[in-house]
């Protein structure tokens, strides 16, 4: 993750030992050597992340690709603060250090983990919560798209839901390798450390048009935002209906920038033609392929 820029960016690499000096941890040993299971936690992944995603953005920026409208999933939200000019790159990736800090510290008062829902419509995810009945043990995390819902909660009420699941003989479930239940009740307490903690932050107008997980539609109001990406650790992720509305808006080129292409995959199971056209950015091999396909369109 990020090999190509710890290689050759001196930016780059001032933004990981931020993230170090935050973290306590010599993130760039941690990013390229591993162990994964010491990475995974948050409040190391989490600005490692931002900043291998800044890291590419600056690429990008400096290459004369500008946007008509950014958005991030989850954690992504922090760097598109930064992509759209709320934040700088320095507060986006120090933002992400103390969100994963908070959410680590309440993961750990738990036992809980996140479960990807596929094949399933919605209507039939909502219905078994409903009997269920457990809305502080398992929740709705993420609505990423028809055929993929990502529930959060309590380990065993995750079970539970896979029985019932299999019962009604579709679709299926499969455990996602996170450090907490993100999204959900449990991250109450990093809701509220984070909301105090970024109080004192300095939060811009956008400068390019910012969509948001919790509508799915553009804020320009500093305070809405901020709001809104707090309580985003205890609410779901809709990204269908971000996906929904940047197809109403025939959006017909996507960057996907940062480590990997798992919201590539979104876009083209949300329902946008074969004719859209997703580059991704995840190192600079990929950003030249970008540049050259964008060079009609700058």
């Amino acid at each position: 993750m990020g090999a190509d820029l710890f290689k050759s960016d001196s930016g780059f690499r001032s933004l990981v030992a931020l993230a170090s000096d935050l973290t306590h941890e010599d993130l760039e040993k941690l990013c390229l050597r591993g162990p994964e299971r010491r990475l995974r936690s948050a409040k190391y992944l989490q600005p490692l992340l931002s900043a291998v995603s800044l890291g590419y953005l600056r690429h990008v920026r400096e290459r004369g690709i500008t946007p008509d409208i950014v958005l991030g999933h989850s954690l992504g939200e922090i760097t598109s603060l930064a992509a759209s000019g709320v934040v700088s790159d320095e507060i986006a990736v120090t933002m992400a250090a103390k969100r994963g800090g908070f959410m680590d510290e309440a993961a750990a008062l738990g036992t809980g983990g996140m479960m990807a829902v596929l094949f399933t419509p919605i209507g039939t995810v909502h219905r078994i919560l409903s009997a269920m009945n457990r809305p502080r043990d398992i929740v709705l995390a993420n609505d990423n798209a028809p055929d993929q819902i990502v529930l959060s909660g309590d380990v065993a009420a995750l079970e539970e839901f896979t029985r019932l699941l299999r019962a009604e003989g579709e679709g299926k479930t499969k455990s996602i390798p996170v450090s907490g239940p993100w999204h959900s009740p449990f991250m109450e307490s990093a809701r509220d450390k984070f909301t105090a903690w970024v109080s004192s932050v300095m939060f811009s107008a956008p400068t390019v048009p910012l969509m948001l997980n919790a509508t799915g539609a553009t804020e320009n109001d500093p305070a809405i935002i901020k709001n809104l990406i707090t309580q985003q650790l205890v609410r779901p992720v809709f990204w269908r209906c971000c996906m929904e509305t940047l197809r109403a808006k025939r959006v017909d080129t996507f960057l996907e920038i940062g480590p990997q292409r798992v919201l590539s995959g979104l876009i083209r199971v949300n329902g946008f033609p074969r004719t859209t056209v997703v580059y991704n950015v995840n190192n600079l091999t990929g950003l030249e392929i970008a540049v050259q396909g964008l060079a009609g369109k700058v």
